[in-house]
């Protein structure tokens, strides 16, 4: 299962300021105690692994120009991220509060993320790299020492066809796109900001301890043999016990595909546990038993949207014209399906690269 890690909304005075976690930010801005008590009314995103602190992240909308780097960046809508510290010993825990930086853009309409880093925190580096943050010729100095500055764009012309690095764009000409069904049990924990409580959510009210961009979902269906990376999955959620299909069964997020391995590919029990495990809901001996099948199958994908409006089995099949004889736990869908299921779904259509 999932490692025992929670993202909460915080005011930066409920985190007490002596936690050793902070020492090295300390080290690093000498204004940081004062700073961070200027806070003390303002909310921050906390990462918490078995109780200890362990990511800590504080978000900003910024207009204009930004003039305090040289030289300045254009006058743009921006989501800063003042402060940005992970701990997460090889865990990959940084994409948990990244997602939610990528989130505050979508909801506030930035064009652009930036912050300023020290060259130094290579791991942090190379993290913001891989979703697409590009080092810019501007340069941060202060009594601290000089700052790089790092960008995200949201701009379509500035995507690369890497989809690790245009994430959460979904660049959709050259896809294809499926329903994937998924057991409301399992849903919960992949999928957090896709809630079933309301007929529609705030991306931004969802705080979740499984907050991650990547996922693993593990099935022995055939068909899903298919797949090739850049597919596009629109998550299904199966019924509960709490209602009729018609209203429980519901498409909830759209997922990029990254890389499909099938059983025959894996050398050994081992090497599945080593490559499935990391952003499954499946504990070790759940996986295990899976191994026992003769055909599994591991998609590797990313959570890129949220639907934040319920589209149920009836509007998929009625108004959307989903076949209602067809298996759908894995089911082919047409861009123009596709494409109106995410105009009802309520996703930010600047996220769609058609």
């Amino acid at each position: 299962m999932f490692m025992a890690n929670t993202i909460e909304k915080k005011l930066f005075r409920d985190v007490p300021l002596n936690d050793h976690f902070f020492d090295s930010l300390k080290k690093d801005y000498k204004e940081f105690p004062d700073w961070y008590r200027s806070k003390a009314a303002e909310p921050a995103y906390v990462q918490y692994t078995d109780d200890k602190l362990t990511g800590f992240m504080y978000l900003k909308i910024e207009e204009g120009e930004v003039a305090d780097v040289t030289p300045p960046l254009v006058s743009a809508k921006r989501i800063k991220i003042g402060t940005l510290k992970v701990e997460a010993h090889g865990t990959r825990l940084g994409e948990r509060l990244i997602k939610k930086a990528f989130d505050h853009a979508v909801v506030s309409q930035a064009q652009e993320i930036y912050l300023t880093i020290f060259p130094h925190h290579k791991p942090l580096i190379a993290m913001l790299e891989e979703f697409g943050f590009r080092e810019e010729n501007s340069i941060k100095e202060t009594e601290n020492g000089k700052e790089a500055v790092f960008v995200k764009s949201l701009d379509h012309s500035k995507i690369t066809g890497d989809i690790r690095k245009d994430y959460p764009l979904i660049e959709t000409g050259q896809s294809n796109f499926y329903l994937l069904a998924i057991r409301p049990q399992y849903h919960s924990q992949l999928f957090p900001d896709s809630l079933l409580n309301t007929e529609s959510y705030d991306l931004l009210s969802d705080i979740s301890h499984t907050n991650s961009i990547s996922k693993n979902y593990i099935s022995a269906i055939t068909d899903i043999e298919r797949l090739r990376p850049k597919d596009i999955l629109v998550i299904y959620r199966m019924k509960d016990d709490r209602g009729p299909a018609e209203y429980r069964s519901v498409a909830t997020s759209i997922c990029v595909v990254e890389e499909l391995r099938s059983k025959k590919t894996f050398k050994n029990d081992n090497e599945f546990l080593t490559y499935a495990k990391p952003y499954s809901v499946f504990s070790e001996t759940e996986l295990r038993r899976w191994w026992t099948r003769p055909e599994l199958f591991v998609i590797k994908m990313l959570y890129n949207a949220a639907l934040t409006k319920r589209v149920i089995r009836k509007t998929l099949a009625d108004d959307i014209g989903l076949d209602r004889e067809a298996y759908w736990g894995f089911l082919p869908l047409s861009r123009e399906q596709f494409l109106s299921i995410v105009n009802r779904g309520g996703v930010d259509g600047r996220l769609i690269i058609r």
